[in-house]
């Protein structure tokens, strides 16, 4: 089974979740930041994983590290669970609708971190969590799992509904990348390696 773990402490956040690529069947998520435990249930649903993610933060200032370092340690986690990356996909991309929006995520399991990220909220908070910290989500998962990543907003109004419409891609590319095809000998690379 393709799983990790952790527990990250600082000194402005605790973190301890679990990974698993091939078990969905547990998820549970408590941040104490409701719409993005919200957000990591339907990255987790859609994706196929398990996940279960308890973080304690400090929101007495707000929600910014609570969202980055729990971006990096799933990061991390997923790189882990991942190993050697025999046979996988690599890739792997969606358009999700929701209602009115229109979100798209392209995945490379590349070991080249990067992002691109097209995406306007005109919304500045929803509840307790500050709309500008997707982008700082997707750049600390996307740098910590090694990951070539591009998410776009193509339209919408609402930003919930943008929002969800991202991390349901996200959660969808990623299964697809993560996939073991029989096909693929080895790692699915002409260098003979994905780092």
């Amino acid at each position: 089974m393709r799983s990790a773990s952790k527990t990250r402490k600082t000194n402005e956040t605790f973190i301890a979740i679990t990974c698993d690529l091939d078990d969905p069947s547990q998820v549970s998520i408590d941040t104490g930041v409701g719409f993005f435990d919200h957000m990591l249930e339907l990255f987790a649903r859609h994706g196929r994983i398990g996940l279960t993610v308890k973080t304690e933060g400090d929101l007495h200032i707000d929600s910014h590290h609570t969202v980055e370092d729990t971006g990096i340690v799933l990061g991390q986690l997923v790189k882990e669970a991942l190993g050697d990356k025999q046979g996988i996909t690599r890739y792997g991309s969606a358009y999700v609708p929701m209602d009115e929006s229109l979100g798209f995520v392209a995945v490379d399991i590349s070991g080249r971190p990067f992002l691109h990220f097209d995406a306007a909220f005109d919304n500045p908070s929803l509840g307790n969590f500050d709309t500008e910290l997707v982008r700082e989500f997707f750049t600390a998962f996307a740098f910590q799992a090694g990951l070539t990543l591009h998410a776009r907003v193509l339209y919408g109004q609402n930003t919930h509904h943008k929002i969800e419409a991202l991390f349901k891609a996200l959660g969808r590319a990623l299964a697809q990348a993560v996939t073991i095809d029989p096909a693929i000998k080895g790692v699915n690379s002409t260098k003979g390696l994905l780092e």
